[in-house]
């Protein structure tokens, strides 16, 4: 479950504190980094889960063309403070290897069905 609320009120977030699990919240940023990073929505071929193993993060992640024909994947572990970042970090790792271009023609609709 996940909910939200406004930034800048102070009330709200302070009622919802208690609601809050900060492992999930952990690995729900790196997740969501990653996915912001590669404009993620809906209809786009991504995949991503966290975990929090012995203490650190292990994010993994894929980007697939949308017939099956490549899947580009990747991982990333490291200390829980650096969630955002490794998401970060791993998305464009997939832009690199290959992601970049099956994310065009998915954005530009040439993708293959």
């Amino acid at each position: 479950m996940g909910i939200e609320c406004r930034l800048d009120d102070a009330r709200t977030r302070e009622l919802l504190a208690a609601l809050n699990h900060h492992e999930t919240a952990l690995r729900v940023t790196a997740e969501r980094a990653m996915n912001t990073r590669l404009e993620g929505g809906c209809q786009v071929p991504i995949g991503s889960y966290a975990e929090l193993i012995d203490g650190e993060i292990w994010l993994r992640a894929l980007v697939g063309a949308p017939d099956g024909s490549q899947i580009i994947r990747g991982e990333r572990r490291g200390a829980p403070q650096d969630a955002e970042q490794m998401g970060i970090s791993l998305a464009e790792e997939l832009l690199n290897n290959g992601a970049r271009e099956i994310l065009a023609e998915v954005y530009n609709g040439d993708a293959p069905a």
